[in-house]
C-alpha cells in the first residue's frame, strides 16, 4: 500500500534551532534508511529557517540524497494552511496512509488535526522521534491543554477554509413554485462549494467517513448553502438515513435512525439528503408543518413517503389533501435498473414504473412510484411536483445524467458525493 510521511518541524523557529532541525532530519534519515521510495513532506513554521538563506532548501535535499523521492517543504501562513496543502498532494496521488514523524507534544495537535480535516479513510501513524529536542519556549509548541488546542485548531482551519475559493461556479439553489411564502426551502446542486475531489467537487454535503471529504470541509459548503439560502448551520438538522421508514417525530427521542423527520418548530431547518436517492420536501401550509424524507428504492417500497406523511397527520392535525410533496433531483428511469425481484416489486405499484421486465436488470422509475403511492394516500396529484430547472423544457432531473449538476452514486461509485433538499416555517 502507498504511504506518506509527514516530518514536524514546525518547533525550529529561529536561527539557534538549525542546528535543532538538522538533528532532527538526520535522525529521520537515519531512521528510515536510504533509498525510501515513499514520499517525505516537511512542515514547518514560517518563521523557521527552513527555506531560507540561513537553512535553503537545497540543503535539505542534500540530506536526502539516495532517496527515491526528493522532500517537500509545506511552509504557509498558518498550520491548517500547510495541512490542507499536505492533504490535497495526497490525494491527488490517491494515498491514504499516513506516517507522522513528530513529538509527543506534537501529537496531540495532528491529532486534533486530523478529526477535522481527514476521515476514517485514511489511516495514520505516529513516530515519536523529537522530544529531546522540542523547544519548550516556542509559541507554537503545543503546549496547553487538549480541550484549548481543539477549540484553536478548530477556529484557525474555519477561517482558513472560509477564505478558500467556491469552485465550479456559484451556489445554485432550486426552488418549486408549488410550495408556500410561509415556508423558506430549496435543493442545492453541486456548485459553490468548496471540496476538491472529483466525485465530491464541489459542494458536497455530507461526511462519510469511508469517504475522504472530511467534516470541516462539509461544515464549510454547509455554511455558504446557508448563507445563501437564508439559514444558519445551527438551526440545521439533517436526517439519518438508513434507507428504512422510521420518522423522527422533532421533540420526541430520537431513534437512531430515521430516513423521515417532521416539525411544526418555527425556524428550524430539517433536511434530506440524497445522491440519486430522491429527497422529499412535504410541506403543509394550513396546519404549518413540514417533513422531509431519503428515498431510495428500499424506503420507496417501505413506505418512507407516506410513513412522514401520517406523521404529520397523527401528531400535527394535517389533511393529507393539503399536503404538498415536492420531489428533489434523483437518478431516473434512464439510468437506474434492480434486480429482477426487486424490480417486480415496482411493478407490483405499478407497470409504468418498470421498462423491460423481462430482462436481467430492468430499468425502475423510483419517482413514478413515489407519486403514484402518496396520490394513493391521500395527496392530491396536483400537489405533487418534481423539481425542475427553471426556463429549461426538462419534465424530470436525472441526477446520473447530468454531472454538471448534481452528485450521483450510480454514476461515481462509492466516493460520491451528497446533495439536500431543505425547508423551514418561516
Amino acid at each position: 500500500m502507498a504511504a506518506v510521511t509527514l516530518v514536524d518541524l514546525t518547533h525550529a523557529c529561529s536561527s539557534q534551532h538549525d542546528t535543532c532541525v538538522k538533528e532532527r532530519i538526520s535522525e529521520f534519515c537515519a531512521l528510515t534508511g536510504d533509498g525510501s521510495r515513499e514520499p517525505v513532506f516537511f512542515i514547518a513554521d514560517p518563521e523557521s529557517s527552513v527555506g531560507t538563506g540561513r537553512f535553503p532548501r537545497s540543503s535539505l535535499q542534500e540530506m536526502f540524497i539516495g532517496f527515491i523521492n526528493s522532500p517537500q517543504v509545506l511552509c504557509r501562513s498558518s498550520r491548517s494552511a500547510a495541512l490542507y496543502s499536505f492533504k490535497q498532494a495526497i490525494d491527488r496521488e490517491d494515498i491514504s496512509n499516513v506516517k507522522i514523524v513528530t513529538s509527543s507534544r506534537g501529537r496531540g495537535v495532528f491529532q486534533v488535526y486530523q478529526e477535522l480535516l481527514f476521515t476514517s479513510a485514511y489511516n495514520f501513524e505516529y513516530s515519536i522521534m523529537f522530544d529531546s529536542l522540542s523547544c519548550e519556549c516556542c509559541p507554537l509548541c503545543p503546549c496547553t491543554d487538549s480541550s484549548s488546542q481543539a477549540a484553536d485548531a478548530k477556529h484557525e482551519l474555519s477561517t482558513f477554509l472560509q477564505r478558500l475559493p467556491a469552485l465550479k461556479g456559484d451556489i445554485a439553489v432550486l426552488r418549486s413554485p408549488l410550495i408556500s411564502d410561509c415556508f423558506s426551502h430549496g435543493f442545492s446542486t453541486r456548485t459553490g462549494g468548496i471540496s476538491y475531489i472529483s466525485t465530491l467537487s464541489s459542494l458536497n454535503l455530507f461526511c462519510n467517513p469511508r469517504r475522504k471529504d472530511s467534516r470541516a470541509v462539509v461544515a464549510e459548503n454547509l455554511r455558504r448553502l446557508g448563507l445563501q439560502a437564508g439559514f444558519h448551520p445551527q438551526q440545521f438538522n439533517l436526517i439519518k438515513c438508513n434507507h428504512a421508514s422510521d420518522v423522527w417525530v422533532m421533540g420526541k427521542p430520537a431513534p437512531d435512525s430515521y430516513d423521515g423527520m417532521v416539525t411544526n418548530q418555527v425556524g428550524v431547518v430539517i433536511a434530506a439528503p440524497g445522491a440519486d436517492c430522491m429527497p422529499l420536501l412535504f410541506t403543509d401550509p394550513v396546519a404549518k408543518v413540514i417533513g422531509v424524507a431519503h428515498a431510495g428504492w428500499k424506503g420507496t417500497l417501505m413506505g418512507i413517503a407516506m410513513a412522514t406523511v401520517n406523521a404529520m397527520v397523527s401528531e400535527f392535525g394535517s389533511r393529507p389533501a393539503d399536503i404538498v410533496c415536492v420531489i428533489g433531483p434523483s437518478v431516473g428511469p434512464c439510468c437506474f435498473t434492480l434486480e429482477q425481484d426487486s424490480a417486480r416489486e415496482f411493478h407490483a405499484i405499478h407497470p409504468d414504473c418498470v421498462r423491460h421486465m423481462d430482462s436481467s436488470r430492468p430499468y425502475v422509475d423510483i419517482r413514478l412510484a413515489t407519486r403514484i403511492l402518496l396520490a394513493r394516500g391521500g395527496i392530491k396529484p396536483e400537489h405533487i411536483e418534481d423539481i425542475r430547472i427553471p426556463h429549461q423544457s426538462e419534465s424530470t432531473l436525472c441526477t446520473s445524467c447530468r454531472p454538471e449538476l448534481f452528485f450521483s452514486h450510480v454514476r461515481d461509485g462509492l466516493n460520491f458525493g451528497t446533495q439536500i433538499g431543505f425547508v423551514w416555517i418561516k
